[in-house]
C-alpha cells in the first residue's frame, strides 16, 4: 500500500497540454476500447464535437414528482430532440421516452434511499446487466460518495458495475457525490474523480469547483458537468460556458431545463455553448431572442 504520509500536493497538471494517448478517437481515454465500447461512447459524445449535452431526469427515484417532472410523458418529448444523451431511470425511460428517439440512454442504475431518511449514501446497483442490455443503453450510471459513511459500499458498488460493463462492453459513469462533511472545494474533486477514473469508470459526472481546469486535466478520462440546484438561466449558461472552457466534455443537466419557464429554448442555448462554441453571453443573448 502506498504510503499516504507525507506525501506532496499534486501542483504541476500541465493544463494546457492536450490529453497524449486519445490517437484518432474522439473521447478521451477510450483509444484502446473495443469497438462495442467506443460505439457506445460515440452515441453519448457527438463525433463532431467530441462532447456531449445530457439530459438528466432522474431525480424522481429519490425525490419524487419533482417540480418540472410531475409529467415525464409530456416533457421529455419536447426536450429530446436538443440532447445528446436520456438519464434516467428504467421505470422512467421505459414509460415516458419513445423508443422511435433513438437516442443515447445513460441508464441510471444505483439506488438505496428516498429524501424521507435523508441519508443518500448507502446506494447500491439495482439494475441487472442483463436489463440494460434489453434496454441498449449506452452507458449505466453509478452514484459514488468519497468522504461519507455509504464510501466502500458505493465503491464496491461501482466496481461491481465497472466488471460488469467491460463483459458486455457498456460504459459506467461513475457519479461522484459529495459526501456531508466534504467541502466541494478542488482538492475534493481532485480526489473523487482521479477515484472513480482509476477504478475504471469510462466517464465520471461531477461539479464545477475553483480550478475546475486542474480537475478536468487529472482526470484520464472525460468529465461531465452536473448542473446541480435551478439557477438564473443566465448563471447556468455561464456555469455550461466554464466548464467546457475549464476541460469538461460536456454538461449534464435537469433542474437548470426543465424548471425554466423556457426548457426547450434553455436547451438549446445550453447547445450553443457546449457544441457551437457560444460564449455565455452570446448564448443567453440567443435565449432572450428565443423567448421574446
Amino acid at each position: 500500500m502506498a504510503d499516504i504520509i507525507g506525501n506532496k500536493n499534486a501542483k504541476n497538471f500541465s493544463e494546457n497540454v492536450p490529453f497524449a494517448n486519445n490517437g484518432n478517437f474522439h473521447v478521451k481515454g477510450a483509444n484502446h476500447y473495443d469497438w462495442g465500447m467506443k460505439d457506445r461512447l460515440s452515441r453519448i459524445f457527438n463525433p463532431k464535437t467530441g462532447k456531449t449535452v445530457m439530459l438528466a431526469f432522474d431525480h424522481g427515484y429519490f425525490m419524487g414528482p419533482t417540480s418540472g417532472l410531475e409529467r415525464l410523458d409530456l416533457l421529455i418529448p419536447r426536450l429530446a430532440n436538443y440532447a445528446d444523451c436520456l438519464m434516467g431511470t428504467r421505470g422512467a425511460i421505459r414509460s415516458s421516452v419513445p423508443p422511435t428517439y433513438n437516442k443515447a440512454i445513460a441508464l441510471r442504475a444505483s439506488s438505496g434511499s428516498s429524501v424521507l431518511q435523508d441519508d443518500l449514501s448507502r446506494e447500491s446497483m439495482v439494475v441487472d446487466m442483463e436489463d440494460a442490455i434489453k434496454m441498449n443503453a449506452s452507458a449505466i450510471a453509478i452514484q459514488t460518495f468519497i468522504g461519507a459513511d455509504g464510501q466502500k459500499e458505493t465503491i464496491e458498488a461501482l466496481n461491481r458495475a465497472i466488471n460488469l460493463g467491460l463483459r458486455y462492453s457498456i460504459p459506467t459513469m461513475g457519479v461522484a457525490a459529495v459526501g456531508k462533511e466534504m467541502e466541494r472545494n478542488t482538492s475534493f474533486f481532485l480526489l473523487a474523480t482521479r477515484m472513480l477514473a482509476e477504478f475504471g469508470a469510462q466517464l465520471v459526472k461531477t461539479y464545477y469547483c475553483k480550478d475546475f481546469e486542474k480537475v478536468a486535466a487529472a482526470c484520464p478520462v472525460p468529465l461531465v458537468v452536473a448542473g446541480g440546484k435551478k439557477l438564473p438561466e443566465k448563471d447556468a449558461l455561464t456555469l455550461a460556458y466554464n466548464s467546457i472552457q475549464g476541460g469538461a466534455a460536456g454538461v449534464d443537466m435537469g433542474r437548470n431545463i426543465f424548471q425554466s419557464e423556457y426548457p426547450e429554448e434553455m436547451i438549446q442555448a445550453v447547445n450553443k455553448v457546449v457544441h457551437e462554441g457560444f460564449t455565455d453571453q452570446e448564448a443567453y443573448q440567443f435565449f432572450q431572442h428565443l423567448t421574446n
